[in-house]
């Protein structure tokens, strides 16, 4: 097995976020996950999550992503109105149509797009200004401020504290514009979620883009039930924990359930800084943390995905037994079809790196049909590009071709400019053992 293109092509196929606070986090290096396609969306039903849909609403609203609680819930009143300013890119306008739509029709929300003064601005800039605020985020949200500027002003007052809101009235965005397709719409899906709703992520959720584990970039129909719940005419502005449990008929509390240690073992395991000893041992302690916790759910099952990641380099026998424990659960779980397919997509990078091409290409084959429901293009691109590889390890360089080919605008809209769609080329080539393309 080829172990240090194995490493790099891992590293440069795919990418995900690391935890942040109300934002979504920039890139790693260990982890795959899955953005917008260009096709459009394709709905599913919400699916039956096993806890109850107002537990986790508690759960979600009256907490953040740090772990600090909420005492005041709070939304927006009355119709919302969006608008896009600076660097505009020019598929943010056809993604965020998409999007209010489904906020309209899926959540029940009163909200529209406008080209005026509105109560959320989404602010398009530069990756390096934003990350000189937020370093770790690839986009995130404020409240309490409609520009950039106005947040450079307001920064590290009570005014920008979420936890000082008792009623939105506004709320700004920031997204980098310098950035692929994807991550555009990836950004306005989880922060137009989080400004109009939930601050906070859970782990234990499988069918959300309200967990850090970032397999979901897309609103799910859970998601969409959950902004529904928080739009309720049961519930308004400024009721507090316990006057919400009781409007919803659910008991007043919020907690997560979920270990601090194990979340920061996972952010330390996942994230980009520290040796790679330190990150493999951060993410072993968090696996044994899950274990000792009895956890059955997503977090046990994404400890092995994670330990899987960090070990496929190094030792892929056991990366290849973490993946499979991790399926074995994801395979329980309801609504784990598109965390099946990340495993898939590693363990079929495994075959192709180890010379098994038929592997590769049947699990290749079982996972596209899942991304695409999921309108995934960064992942079936991948997944995409890796079947070609196996197709000519296996003699057909023509449907190889003809596969790249078909893979292009996936590719386009997931990874951004051509310099990166060649990359990314490149890289799977050489899990293959074949020289790289010019």
């Amino acid at each position: 097995m080829r172990l240090p293109l194995l490493l790099a092509a891992l590293c440069a196929v795919a990418a995900c976020g690391e935890p942040a606070q109300v934002s979504k986090g920039g890139p790693t290096e260990e982890m795959g996950v899955g953005f917008g396609a260009p096709g459009g969306y394709r709905l599913a039903p919400v699916a039956d999550t096993g806890s109850s849909l107002t537990r986790d609403f508690m759960d979600l609203t009256f907490a953040m992503e740090s772990g600090r609680s909420l005492q005041t819930f709070s939304r927006f009143e009355g119709p919302v109105t969006v608008a896009m300013t600076g660097s505009v890119p020019a598929t943010a306008s056809r993604d965020l149509a998409a999007l209010l739509g489904r906020l309209r029709s899926e959540a029940g929300i009163d909200i529209a797009q406008t080209s005026g003064p509105a109560a959320i601005t989404v602010e398009f800039t530069g990756r390096s200004e934003l990350r000189r605020l937020a370093p770790t985020a690839a986009c995130f949200v404020v409240p309490n401020v409609g520009s950039l500027a106005e947040f450079r002003r307001k920064r590290g007052t009570d005014a920008v504290d979420w936890a000082q809101v008792t009623r939105r009235e506004r709320a700004a965005i920031f997204i980098p514009a310098d950035t692929s397709a994807q991550e555009i719409r990836d950004c306005l899906h989880e922060e137009l979620a989080q400004a109009l709703g939930p601050l906070n992520d859970l782990y234990r959720l499988t069918d959300s883009v309200f967990n850090d584990d970032n397999f979901h970039s897309v609103l799910t129909g859970y998601d969409m039930a959950i902004l529904r719940l928080t739009y309720s005419p049961q519930i308004a502005s400024g009721m507090s924990l316990a006057e919400v449990a009781a409007r919803l008929g659910t008991a007043p509390v919020a907690r997560s359930g979920t270990s601090p240690d194990w979340i920061r073992e996972i952010e330390t395991a996942l994230g980009r800084t520290g040796s790679p000893a330190a990150r493999k041992a951060a993410g072993i302690r968090a696996l044994a943390l899950a274990e000792a916790a009895g956890w059955q759910d997503n977090r046990l099952a994404f400890s092995h995905f994670a330990l899987g990641r960090l070990m496929a380099a190094s030792d892929p026998a056991r990366a290849q037994d973490a993946f499979r424990r991790a399926a074995e659960i994801y395979s329980r779980l309801p609504g784990a079809d598109l965390h099946l397919a990340h495993v898939d997509m590693q363990v079929a990078v495994l075959a192709l790196a180890g010379g098994l091409p038929e592997e590769a290409a049947r699990l290749a084959d079982r996972a596209i049909p899942v991304v695409r429901r999921h309108d995934n293009s960064a992942l079936l691109a991948s997944l995409m590009l890796v079947k070609a590889e196996a197709l000519e390890a296996l003699g057909n360089p023509a449907a190889a071709a003809a596969l790249r080919m078909d893979s292009a605008p996936y590719a386009r809209y997931g990874f951004g400019s051509e310099g990166m769609v060649q990359s990314r080329l490149r890289n799977v080539a050489a899990m293959a053992g074949r020289a790289e393309r010019g």
